[in-house]
């Protein structure tokens, strides 16, 4: 699993043709209170119950507040057969830090 930081992945999704599934794995209140546009939540204890949501083939960021859970749940896809995995290291905080100073921090 490869490990972004804020900054890698704002370059990422700038770049790419084909933006990644950018799943978030994190408790539907911290989800309401502050996401990056166009994630999808999917809280870390439902994964395993909707997988079918996701595209295996496709590229998936996971993120979290600070990367701890995303990593947990990278390393749970990648054994499901997931081939293109990329954690957010830092999480939302992170980003709210290094890409996106308006959006709010708990």
């Amino acid at each position: 699993m490869r490990q972004f930081s804020a900054r890698e992945l704002n370059d990422h999704l700038q770049e790419s043709d084909h933006p990644p599934q950018l799943l978030d794995v994190r408790e539907e209140w911290e989800f309401d209170y502050c996401h990056i546009e166009h994630s999808v939540l999917i809280p870390m204890g439902e994964i395993h119950t909707r997988l079918d949501e996701l595209d295996p083939k496709r590229e998936v960021v996971v993120i979290c507040h600070h990367g701890i859970r995303s990593g947990q749940v990278g390393r749970f896809l990648e054994y499901q057969g997931f081939e293109n995995v990329i954690n957010l290291k830092g999480g939302v905080e992170d980003w709210a830090t290094q890409v996106d100073s308006h959006m709010p921090r708990y």
